[in-house]
């Protein structure tokens, strides 16, 4: 529909109650039309929110343009930025992704729990499979790639010294108390609680887009709380928030693909391990993912995901087999154990002795997780109608984090094993990207897995591309899921230049330090969602 460019959207409806503040969800519900957020459509084949769009791009190609153009000036920046924000405010990190994981797990056994998402006769739209794929892909894929080795081997090597940097303190001179605790908290960094993050996210919009019938967009989330107001100013910034930092958490991810897959063609041909290289591979990879972001969720985004969870499947079989079989399946008990038995003190936001292993690994983890919550959250609750609330929790927190230990177990025992019993320092040394290849090399067919690892790499980059590109647009097109394909291009070819600008003007300190600042603000707004979310549940019917 053509509307002036300036318009406000509209408010509900007429006949549809608002409420005059989040309390009478609780007993009336109420449904708003899915066109209540105007876009303006203008020229050919575009149909955006003209607020949230125009504000967004300038904010990020001002930053693109400035980073490029200076960057030798914006890397102390970044990193100065990553250092205050880390440094006095970790706890708010810790504090929040607590309160996430706690709200799924009592939603999870209330009864509450029986809402099903889409209202009582919604079916799935994806299958078992197809539907774990996509969460998997989506959620953390380069993440995986990227520390799978290099964060239990670097845990390690902190603990049994006993360094500053150590987990709880370390255990100096204990390799053993030393292997348990780097796997404990690693897997604290990928388990319960940036799936509870996710999981947080995904289904407030879930519920507040398919049964509220309100637009699939992060101002929904607080209409309990903001009422009507979310149509105007205060809904435009929640959205634009959400933008840039999925723009920025995506970003960061992008580049530590960049980085190890750069790494790898080094170490597998030869190829040089430079700046040039990476930018490079940021532009090729992100041409690719235009092509799947073309295709859709259908064809494209959930058909890479699956081909790519194939072949992560594949190697994570080959290290179980050809590694230390037995070791890797008596660690997976034991790191499990480990991590929930040190959950508490990992988890413990006040008060804390390892204040570095706190703010240089939690602190950036939680923020990295926060500032990709917009885009895995949405995407998730896009593909999750059909499922009930309970349902949704039990796969969205535990399947992942389940994964996720094994995971960690096979590839970090791996390389600990190679350290301790097999004498060989090669991962230890060698520089973060490069440690899962180092690690590889040790073990039959190197090439093979090696090109495997990159090939992972490369196609975990495209999916969170594309995926992130559906779902900015779905934001900055007031909602629409299905707006024309030219936008979601642009939004493809913006993640690719932000990740360029970051790898130049600062390389992983700027992109660290460009998810932790846009991950604070939206700390406070995924908090006031965990109220709206509870608010919305109670006044749906329960099957």
């Amino acid at each position: 529909m053509a509307q002036d460019a300036n318009k406000e959207p509209d408010a509900p409806q007429e006949g549809i109650p608002a409420p005059e503040g989040p309390a009478n969800l609780i007993d009336t519900d109420y449904v708003i039309g899915q066109d209540n957020i105007q876009t303006n459509k203008f020229g050919l084949n575009v149909d955006l929110h003209g607020k949230v769009f125009s504000v967004s791009s300038l904010l990020i190609l001002f930053f693109v343009i400035i980073t490029l153009a200076l960057p030798d000036q914006m890397g102390p920046i970044f990193n100065g930025a990553k250092s205050f924000l880390t440094d006095n405010l970790s706890w708010l990190f810790l504090f929040a992704a607590n309160i996430f994981v706690l709200l799924s797990v009592v939603l999870i056994f209330t009864p509450l729990g029986k809402v099903r998402i889409g209202g009582l006769h919604a079916k799935p739209d994806f299958s078992y499979a197809g539907w774990f794929a996509m969460l998997f892909a989506a959620g953390m894929g380069i993440g995986l790639m990227f520390y799978g080795v290099s964060e239990p081997i670097t845990h390690f090597g902190t603990s049994v010294t006993g360094d500053s940097w150590a987990p709880l303190g370390g255990a100096a001179g204990d390799p053993a108390a030393s292997q348990s605790l780097a796997m404990a908290a690693t897997i604290f960094h990928w388990g319960l609680h940036p799936w509870g993050i996710y999981a947080v996210v995904a289904l407030s919009l879930a519920l507040f887009s398919f049964n509220k019938g309100l637009p699939l967009t992060m101002r929904s989330i607080f209409y309990p709380i903001l009422g009507e107001r979310i149509w105007g100013w205060p809904g435009h910034i929640i959205d634009i928030l959400a933008v840039l930092a999925t723009l920025f958490g995506l970003a960061t991810s992008l580049g530590f693909g960049a980085s190890q897959a750069s790494a790898g063609l080094n170490f597998l041909f030869g190829i040089p391990n430079t700046d040039v290289t990476m930018v490079l591979l940021i532009i090729g990879i992100t041409l690719v993912a235009l092509m799947s972001v073309m295709l859709g969720v259908d064809k494209g985004v959930q058909r890479l995901s699956q081909i790519n969870m194939g072949l992560a499947f594949l190697l994570l079989l080959f290290v179980i087999f050809v590694g230390p079989t037995l070791l890797i399946a008596t660690g997976f008990v034991e790191n499990m154990g480990s991590y929930l038995k040190n959950l508490p003190a990992l988890s413990n936001p006040f008060g804390r002795e390892d204040s570095d292993f706190v703010h240089g690994w939690t602190a950036f983890y939680w923020a990295w997780w926060i500032s990709w919550s917009p885009f895995v959250g949405m995407f998730i609750a896009r593909v999750s109608r059909g499922r009930t609330v309970r349902e949704f929790l039990i796969a969205v927190l535990l399947v992942p984090t389940v994964v996720s230990v094994l995971w960690m177990t096979a590839f970090g025992d791996t390389a600990i094993n190679q350290l301790v019993n097999d004498g060989f320092e090669g991962v230890k040394e060698a520089a973060l990207p490069l440690q899962l290849f180092t690690m590889l090399g040790e073990l039959p067919l190197t090439s093979i897995t090696s090109f495997v690892g990159i090939v992972l790499v490369m196609v975990f980059f495209i999916t969170s591309s594309d995926s992130g590109s559906l779902v900015i647009d779905s934001i900055t097109a007031g909602g629409k899921v299905d707006a024309p394909t030219p936008q979601r291009v642009f939004w493809a070819l913006i993640e690719g230049a932000i990740a360029i600008a970051l790898l130049l003007g600062g390389g992983l300190g700027a992109l660290q330090a460009a998810v932790i600042t846009t991950g604070l603000p939206f700390t406070i707004v995924l908090l006031a969602a965990c109220y709206a979310i509870v608010q919305g549940l109670r006044s749906e019917p329960r099957g």
